[in-house]
């Protein structure tokens, strides 16, 4: 956790001053009255700003606990407090043939193939869209066929974004057919939609602000951006970034408690980094790890549900570049008690691209980074002194004891494709390397039944009724 008490204490008190003093600009005729009935007010120049008083009433009611079922509702997670999830997202514009190593165009066969891989990786709790399908022209159809590829794929939690908001309602709809009926969807909403409310620096994106008020209209769960990329949207100094960067988040929160107090609401505090060297976005910096778990930090001290960034890694292939920087920036993030950290798994290339072999060998690398966040685990029996002095005074290992057995699938986690064998056996079995065998696990998950929580029939109604493109 980089911030101590201090710290977190001038930051937080820095972003109440930036809604208090300077607001936010873009506000839409129709939330700005809304803002000023409410207790907001209005500079001469027409940005919206908010007291202090006002925004630490709306976090004192805000939902601090948001419950994310999966369409199977037992898969599904509770956000807040810490708990830590991990999870895709992003909307990468490539994807990398894990076989020929080439780059191309991403696709609606890709959004669902990326999201049922996610399904079968006991260490990737939820999966937001991470690719755009760019075979799809028209607004509308894209953002149906998106959430249908989703909804189809796993039945975990998913999330989805919106271009337009004409087009949330059709998608709940959808979601009502497909869990049975007219406000199923209301009862199990286990899609939240990802809206990046602002433009930073402090600006609000009036589609976006349209998008999450339908989406409040109809139930569905939110998750409210704000990426901000320091030195170039927000201020250089992480200080400064930081407290921009909340001060955006609380604003989406007061925004959205003022449609509907208490909505279930997660904020997406994403402090992106630049290289100063070129201006372009680094995912993969000592910096991103650092500013995103201090993100962490911040809101969990004033008891919000909290998403942050991490995985972002700026290589190209799943080499030892993208090892290490997926390694620190998704530990820091969990360590500081990111309930959601997006943008971690499947990621290449500063997220520009998505990878299905990248995504498996992440699932790896997340069981042990979850592991960690459990720590050193106290419980009854840890400490055996008798069965200590049988060992030391007997065969002088603890491998055949009663705890060691108990243990071996409690306390301990391993690796699906990581290896572990000696030199010697390594080579004698064939010398394979891990993406070798993400190829081959990609492959043996896709050989397998596809999932089967959305019904034949009720498919078949939708297919029916909306443009839906995806052929599986």
């Amino acid at each position: 956790m980089p911030l101590d008490g201090a710290k977190l204490k001038y930051i937080t008190d820095t972003a109440f001053d930036i809604l208090a003093r300077i607001g936010l600009s873009g506000a839409p005729a129709d939330v700005r009255t809304r803002a000023v009935e409410n207790g907001a007010r209005v500079r001469d120049d027409g940005r919206v700003t908010f007291s202090r008083a006002l925004v630490e009433d709306v976090i004192a009611r805000s939902c601090t606990r948001v419950e994310l079922p999966g369409f199977q509702r037992d898969r599904g997670i509770e956000v807040g407090g810490g708990r830590v999830h991990i999870g895709t997202g992003g909307a990468a514009v490539q994807v990398l043939d894990g076989v020929t190593n080439s780059f191309r165009d991403s696709t609606l066969q890709d959004v669902y193939d990326l999201m049922r891989i996610v399904d079968a990786c006991d260490s990737i709790h939820y999966s937001l869209r991470p690719v755009v399908a760019r075979d799809m022209d028209d607004p509308l159809t894209l953002d149906i066929n998106t959430a249908f590829a989703a909804m189809k794929a796993t039945s975990k939690p998913i999330g989805t974004s919106f271009f337009e908001s004409a087009t949330v309602a059709p998608v709940v709809e959808m979601f009502d057919t497909a869990l049975g009926g007219e406000g199923s969807f209301h009862r199990q909403p286990f899609c939240f939609a990802s809206v990046c409310h602002v433009v930073p620096p402090l600006t609000l994106a009036e589609e976006a602000c349209g998008v999450m008020q339908e989406c409040v209209r109809l139930g569905m769960p939110l998750q409210i951006c704000s990426a901000a990329q320091a030195g170039a949207t927000s201020p250089a100094a992480l200080v400064g970034a930081l407290a921009q960067g909340l001060a955006e988040s609380l604003a989406g929160l007061v925004l959205v408690n003022m449609i509907q107090p208490g909505f279930p609401c997660i904020l997406a505090f994403l402090p992106f980094i630049s290289d100063l060297r070129t201006g372009a976005m680094t995912g993969g910096s000592g910096e991103a790890a650092v500013a995103n778990a201090a993100a962490a930090q911040l809101l969990l001290e004033l008891g919000l549900p909290s998403t942050v960034s991490a995985g972002m890694t700026d290589a190209k292939t799943a080499d030892a570049q993208s090892g290490y920087e997926k390694g620190y920036t998704v530990a820091l993030a969990a360590q500081g008690g990111a309930d959601m950290i997006n943008l971690s798994v499947g990621m290449l290339g500063s997220i520009m691209v998505a990878s299905k072999e990248a995504l498996v060998i992440d699932n790896d690398m997340c069981g042990a980074i979850l592991r960690s966040v459990r720590g050193v685990e106290m419980f009854e029996g840890c400490v055996d002194l008798d069965m200590i002095e049988a060992v030391v005074t007997g065969e002088g290992h603890f491998l055949g004891t009663a705890q060691t057995l108990d243990l071996m699938t409690k306390e301990y986690i391993y690796p699906a494709l990581g290896n572990r064998q000696s030199v010697n056996d390594w080579l004698e079995s064939g010398a394979q390397i891990i993406w070798n065998k993400a190829i081959t696990r990609v492959a043996e998950i896709e050989a397998q039944a596809a999932p089967s929580h959305l019904p034949a029939e009720i498919e078949t109604a939708i297919r029916n009724s909306l443009p839906i493109k995806l052929k599986n």
